[in-house]
């Protein structure tokens, strides 16, 4: 007989990936019902998952959409975890993301003089 596919729980995969830091955090990713597994939307952690299915779930700013490769035995270092996974969705570089970030363009804390023109402005303004 063959042997039967080796399977895991989604949160515990994810644990062991290093996508979240707890388990319970995974736990409350997937209990939200914003993991989907192969595109169908999944809601309870204990839910089994196997090579080769693709999970897409939301982490910080992004959408990840992962390939799983293989299950994994414990949650190892970083190195490690990464063969458990393809990323088939890589993140944009962070150079990118922050220059989309609006930024101040003065030079820090406004001087004596900036603040009386401010001032003078807004009385201006209320008049």
């Amino acid at each position: 007989m063959s042997e039967p596919a080796q399977k895991l729980r989604i949160d515990k995969w994810l644990w062991h990936a290093r996508f979240f830091k707890t388990r319970s955090l995974a736990a409350k990713v997937v209990s939200g019902g914003k993991l989907r597994v192969n595109g169908q939307p999944i809601s309870k952690p204990a839910y089994m998952v196997s090579a080769l299915d693709v999970l897409t779930f939301p982490q910080a700013n992004d959408v990840r959409v992962i390939k799983v490769l293989a299950m994994g035995e414990r949650r190892g270092p970083a190195p490690e975890a990464q063969q458990l996974y393809e990323d088939l969705d890589p993140p944009k570089p962070r150079e990118a993301v922050i220059e989309q970030v609006p930024r101040f363009d003065g030079k820090g804390r406004p001087t004596k003089k900036d603040r009386r023109a401010l001032q003078q402005t807004r009385s201006d303004l209320l008049e």
